[in-house]
């Protein structure tokens, strides 16, 4: 009898998985740079936009408003994307199964703050008047509820990561990723209770965590 040779898979396989995982951690390094890039060029030149006063997420409001939920989608579709390589490049170490759920997550919430869209207020858009509105719709409480889904695994996620890179005895990674962490968890608790410039603190927060996930991206890829 003859035998059955098998068809060899082995050395496509290899190649064509490692590809994917590349360009999935470079849909992730690529996310918050395009999203700081875009929200920060508008908060300089949006009429009556006040980075001091105003959340970045109140510039999917006015006619131009559509730029910032694109804005919000697209990064929230790329972290998703990337969530896979991250699997990938993490996968059998420290943190290997729950860093890149709370990715995945944190994209699913970035998707939904853009589509459900804050309420204008306290004189942005140019003409709106000044303070918080007396009642929030339903799509502004919908994007509370996304931002807290998004910056809570955000968080989650560069603590995980810390605890990864702490296992691995790379001290320098480990404590990166818990202070990039803990500025996103200090700026979201100063603008929750009303600090001052609290907007200004949780933006320098959020893309502090955001852009350290793109490094890990970057490192892995």
């Amino acid at each position: 009898m003859t035998a059955v040779q098998l068809p060899r898979t082995t050395s496509t396989t290899a190649p064509v998985t490692s590809r994917i995982s590349r360009t999935s951690l470079t849909c992730l390094a690529v996310a918050a740079p395009l999203w700081a890039a875009v929200s920060l060029a508008q908060a300089a030149t949006r009429e009556g936009f006040d980075l001091l006063r105003h959340p970045l997420s109140a510039l999917s409001n006015g006619s131009l408003g559509w730029l910032q939920i694109a804005n919000f989608v697209l990064a929230g579709l790329l972290t998703v994307a990337g969530a896979s390589g991250l699997r990938r490049a993490l996968e059998g170490g420290p943190g290997g199964r729950w860093a890149p759920r709370l990715v995945l997550a944190y994209g699913v919430g970035m998707v939904a703050a853009g589509l459900l869209v804050m309420d204008p207020g306290d004189g942005f858009p140019a003409g709106t008047p000044y303070g918080m509105p007396q009642a929030l719709s339903w799509h502004a409480y919908g994007h509370m509820a996304a931002g807290t889904l998004a910056f809570g695994t955000l968080i989650a996620a560069c603590y995980v990561l810390g605890h990864r890179f702490g296992r691995t005895g790379e001290r320098g990674l480990a404590v990166a990723s818990r202070v990039a962490g803990t500025a996103l968890l200090a700026g979201d608790l100063w603008a929750m209770t009303g600090g001052t410039a609290g907007s200004l603190t949780l933006a320098v927060g959020a893309i502090t965590a955001m852009l350290w996930i793109s490094v890990v991206a970057i490192r892995h890829r």
